[in-house]
């Protein structure tokens, strides 16, 4: 175990990676030096190769997991982080709250949580995150979309969802059908007034013992006093352990300005400058994602529709893996950004195709991620090596995942931001190809229709 000192203050799981980029964000931007891990790290590492860091990540894929794999794999690591001296530890989940009883339950990561932080009376909940655009309003969540705000169980994207829909925007009653635990709210009237008031309205919300605590969130001034509330309370245990949008680090970093502990990074937010070109790979059927492809498209980037029931088919995938890989290296030899995706939007005619195949060949829907991530992670390996590429940017979180595992991509540290959620990062990795590469990795919903321009431009 790391002796306690005062220079950590915050580390952190993601159940996918966007996601976690999304937090380590966060962090950087507002004074946090922070880095992104692929696995656990051990102390040595963060000691001798970021000893100047004062919050980490572990990019997770615990959204694409049923409970038992939860079981076997999120609980070790969370047993880890409790290792080391950081007063907080967030388990980070994405802020339209994908997740289900079968799928990435954020019931069964606050079910082992708890038991793993047994010294714990509850379990603090904060989902919203206004610079997100994301809102909970006495326990009922909503995201706005192109300028328009909707109720979960309404928003055109997580409605709809293929994997883990919203039918439900009160998050209390979604997350109880995850978790047994009884969930206490803390409205927006409860955080209006002075600290002294907050104070006792959260000791009146907790006078019945819940297991967990959500917070509402409509603006900064209340996510503040919410980071003030989640700050002192972690100042009485070891490690205060909190599960959260992105949301939990904004409320934390305002409160830690305010209070003089830390002060906004402005280097990070200097433009890195263009390049020439960047592969560009798209596992995503995010609408968001759609119209930044067809931007792209229309601005430069030379499309490839990836013939994703041959990527999945055993017998065939390493020959359209091939294919692909010869069209990318056409494009980019003639001094262009490629741009391969597997899906124009959710309402692409492929996809009922695509789930058809997986029940042919005895998948379920829930398998499409990693089966289709691990063949664009070898495919993104073989292009960036062999073009010696230095930029290049993954949309998709599942996708994300798998291709930074491929390129043997152990950390990444924000070197500038480009939409809340998907800032452009430096590599580390033990293989010199790659190790220092720029990269991007886009979760569906973020970003502006221009946002793959931005990544070319780097501005």
């Amino acid at each position: 175990m790391m002796e306690h000192n005062q220079r950590l203050l915050i580390s952190f799981y993601g159940d996918d990676f966007t996601g976690s980029t999304d937090s380590m964000e966060a962090l950087a931007i507002n004074g946090v030096k922070t880095v992104l891990f692929l696995e656990p790290p051990s102390s040595q590492l963060i000691e001798q190769r970021f000893p100047d860091i004062q919050g980490f990540g572990i990019a997770g894929v615990s959204r694409t997991m049923g409970p038992e794999e939860m079981e076997q794999q999120l609980r070790p690591i969370l047993e880890k982080l409790k290792s080391f001296p950081t007063p907080i530890v967030h388990y980070k989940m994405c802020s339209t709250f994908d997740s289900s009883p079968a799928i990435g339950s954020i019931g069964k990561a606050i079910d082992i949580a708890a038991e793993v932080y047994a010294d714990q009376h509850y379990i603090a909940l904060l989902v919203g995150a206004p610079v997100l655009k994301r809102y909970t309003l006495f326990g009922n969540h909503y995201g706005t979309v192109e300028g328009v705000t909707f109720r979960l169980d309404r928003h055109p994207t997580m409605s709809r969802h293929p994997v883990t829909p919203m039918d439900e925007a009160d998050l209390r009653v979604h997350l109880s059908q995850q978790t047994d635990k009884t969930i206490a709210l803390m409205d927006i009237h409860d955080l209006e007034g002075d600290s002294d008031q907050i104070r006792r309205q959260l000791e009146n919300r907790l006078s019945n013992q819940p297991g967990v605590l959500l917070y509402d969130v409509l603006d900064d001034a209340r996510l503040s006093r919410t980071g003030e509330l989640i700050w002192k309370e972690a100042q009485d245990s070891a490690n205060r352990f909190v599960v959260g949008s992105s949301g939990v680090e904004y409320a934390l970093t305002s409160y830690w300005q305010e209070a003089g502990m830390i002060v906004k990074n402005q280097e990070l937010l200097k433009p890195r400058g263009a390049v020439d070109r960047i592969f560009a790979v798209s596992g995503s059927c995010s609408p968001v994602t759609e119209m930044q492809l067809k931007y792209a498209l229309d601005h430069g980037f030379v499309g490839v529709k990836i013939e994703v029931e041959m990527l999945i088919e055993p017998g065939e995938a390493e020959q359209t893996r091939r294919k692909l890989f010869e069209q990318a290296s056409v494009i980019l030899d003639r001094g262009f950004s490629p741009l391969l995706y597997t899906a124009m939007g959710s309402e692409d005619l492929s996809i009922p195709a695509i789930k058809q195949k997986l029940v042919e060949t005895g998948y379920s829907t829930s398998d499409t991620g990693r089966l289709i991530g691990a063949q664009l992670g070898k495919l993104t390996k073989e292009i960036v090596a062999e073009k010696k590429l230095t930029r290049f940017l993954v949309a998709g979180g599942d996708t994300s995942g798998f291709v930074t595992r491929e390129l043997g991509i152990y950390a990444l540290e924000v070197l500038m931001p480009l939409a809340p959620g998907g800032p452009l990062c430096r590599s580390y990795s033990e293989d010199s190809r790659f190790d220092g590469i720029e990269i991007v990795l886009k979760g569906g919903q973020v970003g502006k229709e221009d946002y793959f321009i931005r990544v070319l431009e780097g501005r």
